[in-house]
């Protein structure tokens, strides 16, 4: 399986919980040996600008972590374009999911999920996509800036209840027909970490949900790195859902 993915992205850019040091390279030493890196391009401007304000991004740059935030958009964009034909997952970082057209928190700058699906709309290259966000949080980001645009679906499980939380992802997916279906892939529900509520066995589940409505809808499916904040079962989890995916 084909992982996006700089060592660009063990740079600790600031100071918050996904840029901590050995983040990243938690995920690198699961993966190692079992799938192929492929190294990102940046994210054009003009790509970014189609999802965010020019007053966003001149705030990001001030803050002067455009560079690693537009890498991390363009490999959310190079995982999509893969996954129109064959699962593909991008380890990058920062985040996105909290990343709105003029404002960001949570760790996030630029919306990443959200740029590379409206650079694949606008080329043509599906009609409807559907969202899986089983971050921890909510993401916001991603709802107001795709939310309204007509061709997104988009689901984020709520449940307190880990089995019902399976089921709730299992429903939303069974019931879409959308072409590209897109994970915003945050590891911090796991029992170990923040959310303390799945196993990474779930990880496992859901990266097979998602293959198999890609399959039934004859289209793609990709995800990108959210969240996942303990490095001890980070690198497991991400690969658990790769598993998931490829099966």
């Amino acid at each position: 399986m084909k992982v996006v993915y700089s060592e660009k992205f063990k740079d600790v850019y600031t100071t918050d919980p996904a840029a901590a040091a050995g983040r990243i390279e938690a995920i690198e030493f699961s993966l190692q040996g079992k799938v192929t890196f492929i190294e990102p391009r940046p994210a054009t401007k003009e790509d970014i600008l189609k999802v965010h304000t020019p007053n966003h991004v001149h705030d990001v740059e001030r803050e002067g972590v455009y560079d690693i935030a537009a890498l991390a958009a363009g490999g959310a964009i190079m995982a999509a374009e893969i996954g129109l034909k064959e699962p593909c997952f991008a380890v990058i970082r920062p985040p996105g999911h909290h990343a709105s057209a003029n404002t960001a928190w949570g760790f996030c700058y630029f919306n990443n999920i959200s740029v590379a699906l409206e650079k694949l709309k606008r080329e043509g290259k599906i009609k409807k996509a559907f969202i899986l966000d089983f971050d921890l949080h909510y993401g916001d980001g991603n709802v107001n800036i795709l939310g309204s645009r007509g061709y997104v679906e988009i689901f984020n499980p709520t449940a307190h209840n880990r089995i019902d939380y399976l089921e709730s992802v299992k429903k939303s997916l069974a019931q879409t027909d959308a072409g590209m279906i897109a994970v915003s892939a945050g590891f911090d529900n796991h029992e170990q970490d923040w959310g303390g509520l799945l196993k990474t066995e779930d990880y496992l589940y859901m990266g097979k949900l998602v293959r198999e409505a890609a399959r039934r809808n004859s289209g793609g499916c990709f995800g990108i790195l959210e969240g996942g904040y303990n490095h001890s079962v980070l690198g497991k989890n991400v690969l658990a859902f790769l598993e998931g995916l490829s099966v």
